[in-house]
């Protein structure tokens, strides 16, 4: 649900007995009452439910459906987006849920007959933010503070959302209308609003606010309109706004209890107890111990979905507490969800991820980490005893484990249900712990060497920009052209498409000819900029782009008259763009080496273990999306150890070539091939109706060895064992589906063993 899941209480009377007429299944609750004398604990089992209710409100495409009878009231989550009617007598069958507090999960609704809605009970903001008249049909007074239309994707408005201002607080108002001249008519006006009370909550189900789900316009009752328009009212200088800033604030001060987790002086403090945390917003600087148990006190606020104490002031009670990290994925750490507890919003968490980079400034240290291709940052705020300098250098490409809060980086990209950006707040250098370092070849040393070719070309084309700006005392000019390479620098780093670096490469070649017509050929032949439409008059000045080790690359044109060449002093503008254009293929070419190697086998130049996982996940979760089935097939080579032995290694890898090529052969376009590490391979087939396609293509692999493989001039006669595993049938997980075959492949392997010592007199 989200915004708008319900709390739960008060009364009304209904049209209709509270006992149904039918018969129920022994263990059955069959009044609303009885779900609501039940606790969370005991709503999780599931308990089945056969009752009667009224309709209080009805939001079909966001599955919202609130009841109640006599004297309560329930959420239902219903098992269709069918919009009923307020009033609606419907009889319920379905199991209870635990939530916020248990809701009833239907699977068949019933509209028995239509009454009158039920009756609204006057509402105070105290009152809602209590939760004293969850779910039902209440009637509360404010002042609109704003009022916009909802547009879902695909551009169809479905509702309104009015923001109130009460004597008690602000609270959200959704109105089933699109109307949004009318809706814009209630800005600044007193109303009285008639509709079903519901709670906002935050991913781990703690309260953040209220919300009033309105089923009419007609329900927002005007009790005294604006005394203007927006657009009528006076211009106030933008300095002098604050001459009608009013605030009444009675809040009062709460205190709550837990372990210190975080402290960052001056600005706030983590407490933790059990599963609850608190971001606790203080100015204080003394000597707190991370550890430590603690009171806190202060005002609650909410501020975009997070839960907040503001002006805290904390009591250190200088006893220990027991608060471990939770250990977490980056996916965990990731969704929010708003109809489950299972947040880590400010919890102490521990993940792992490999470091892509780090930047230290003067207010904080930060980490750029990946976790599967997934990126998060870890920071070290500086402040009080925490030095500027205590960033640990680690190397690019080493996996780290690293400690501390979990936040949300940005708050508008809150979107329950879906994945927000987080990161992890440090509170020790020490909360950054080496787990497995860069491998030696390969990722570290290349990021290395694409480091120094960065930083050879930025020296050299800071060079000689720096001339250029002695030579001119442009100033303006040199800024606009320190903007481009800047730009340019940043393609480059960020592996941006290489034709688009090289088409902003020859842009800025022709700013600095005054707009003469550039292009670049590279060696494949490709050209890229604009070639001038006629050349008569003009001087084509020409400049090889040739690499570091000597490779042609290709050639950087231009074409501009005398004058021109002498104003830039011949060919500096092209030298600048031809060590560009160096600096943009070579790292290009860098990186996809970089990703060629991670995902293909050097030996067999099939696809490896890591490339297969990666493509196993992908190819299940499109499965499950769209209910289809695939296979996975495994081999392993029979007898492979005695290749080993018997004719040595060299001879074993080229034996590996020879089967990788002739089992690559006989699977059809859209199968992956992949080698798992010694002599075991795995095939992924997405395009399967059921196992018997998947065995065609086992016999297809099996016919690989019929033909004996010529080894330094001897035959040699290979076999293989094949295990065969289909997605849903024999697990629903890669790892499943990798032990099914493999199980299978063995199996296999054992029968075959059985069938040659039965041959053997």
């Amino acid at each position: 649900m989200g915004r708008g899941f319900p709390l739960i209480l008060i009364s009304w009377m209904m049209l209709t007995p509270a006992m149904p007429a039918w018969g129920a299944a022994p263990g059955t609750l069959t009044t609303l009452a009885a779900v609501k004398e039940l606790d969370n604990a005991q709503a999780s089992h599931a308990i089945p439910v056969d009752f009667e209710a009224t309709v209080v409100y009805s939001r079909g495409y966001e599955n919202v459906l609130f009841v109640g009878d006599k004297s309560d009231a329930i959420f239902v989550r219903p098992p269709s987006h069918v919009t009923f009617s307020q009033g609606d007598r419907m009889r319920i069958q379905g199991k209870t849920q635990n939530s916020f507090r248990p809701i009833v999960v239907a699977e068949k609704i019933t509209v028995l007959g239509h009454g009158e809605r039920p009756k609204p009970v006057p509402a105070s903001f105290e009152d809602l933010i209590k939760a004293q008249f969850d779910c039902h049909m209440v009637a509360t007074r404010g002042r609109v503070r704003s009022a916009d239309v909802n547009v879902i994707p695909g551009g169809t408005a479905r509702s309104a959302r009015l923001q109130l201002v009460t004597d008690g607080g602000h609270l959200e108002v959704d109105v089933d209308s699109a109307d949004e001249a009318a809706l814009k008519a209630l800005l600044d006006a007193d109303v009285e609003v008639t509709g079903a009370a519901a709670g906002k909550f935050d991913d781990k189900m703690q309260q953040t606010g209220v919300v009033v789900y309105a089923a009419h316009l007609e329900d927002v009752r005007v009790l005294k309109r604006a005394a203007a328009a927006p657009s009528a009212l006076p211009v106030t200088p933008m300095d002098r706004i604050l001459a009608g800033y009013r605030v009444s604030d009675q809040s009062p001060r709460v205190r709550v209890h837990g372990t210190i987790t975080y402290y960052q002086p001056g600005v706030a403090v983590v407490l933790q107890n059990g599963p609850r945390s608190l971001w606790i917003a203080t100015r204080m600087r003394e000597n707190l111990t991370i550890g430590n148990q603690a009171d806190a006190s202060g005002f609650p606020n909410e501020h975009d979905r997070l839960l907040t104490l503001e002006d805290g002031e904390i009591e250190d009670n200088h006893v220990p507490g027991h608060v471990q990290p939770l250990p977490a994925t980056w996916e965990q750490l990731a969704f929010w969800s708003s109809n489950s507890p299972i947040g880590h919003q400010n919890d102490l968490v521990s993940t792992e991820g490999r470091v892509v980079t780090q930047v230290r400034e003067g207010s904080h240290d930060e980490y750029v980490l990946d976790s599967g291709g997934r990126l998060f940052s870890a920071i070290y705020h500086h402040g009080g005893s925490n030095p500027p300098s205590a960033m640990v250098e680690i190397p690019t490409g080493t996996t780290v484990r690293v400690t501390g809060i979990c936040t949300i980086a940005d708050r508008n990209l809150i979107t329950p249900g879906s994945d927000v950006p987080f990161q992890i707040l440090l509170r020790t250098p020490e909360d950054v712990v080496m787990v497995a370092r860069p491998p030696l070849l390969g990722i570290r040393n290349l990021t290395i060497l694409a480091g120094i070719l960065l930083l050879v070309t930025i020296v050299a084309v800071l060079r000689g920009w720096t001339l250029e700006r002695k030579v001119h005392r442009q100033s303006f000019r040199i800024a606009q052209l320190e903007q481009r390479r800047s730009e340019i620098l940043e393609s480059i780093n960020h592996a941006r498409p290489l034709a688009e670096t090289l088409e902003q490469i020859t842009e800025l070649v022709s700013f600095s000819l005054r707009g003469a017509p550039c292009w670049i050929e590279v060696a494949d032949g490709a050209r890229l900029g604009q070639f001038p439409a006629e050349t008569a008059g003009l001087q084509i000045v020409s400049k090889e782009i040739a690499g570091h080790l000597g490779t042609m690359l290709g050639n950087i044109h231009a074409a501009c008259d005398a004058a021109a060449m002498v104003r830039v002093k011949k060919y500096q503008a092209q030298v600048m763009g031809a060590k560009l254009a160096v600096l943009a293929i070579e790292t290009h070419r860098l990186y996809a080496d970089l990703r060629y190697r991670s995902e293909f086998d050097a030996l067999t130049d099939v696809h490896n273990r890591f490339s297969l996982d990666r493509c196993l996940d992908e190819q299940i979760e499109k499965a499950r999306d769209g209910a289809l089935i695939f296979g996975l097939v495994y081999v392993d080579l029979d007898r492979f150890k005695l290749v080993n032995d018997l004719h040595g290694h060299h001879a074993g890898d080229i034996y590996l070539q020879v089967t990788a090529s002739r089992m690559r052969r006989q699977l059809r376009p859209g199968d992956l091939l992949a080698r798992l590490g010694g002599d075991e391979f795995a095939i992924l087939v997405p395009n399967v109706r059921n196992r018997a396609d998947a065995q065609e293509i086992a016999r297809r692999l099996d016919g690989c060895f019929e033909a004996p493989i010529l080894l330094d001039g001897q035959e040699l006669c290979g076999s293989a064992s094949v295990g065969i595993a289909l997605y849903p049938e024999d697990g629903a997980t890669s790892d499943d589906l990798l032990k099914a075959a493999d199980a299978a492949m063995y199996a296999a392997k054992k029968n075959k063993s059985v069938a040659d010592s039965a041959e053997v007199p």
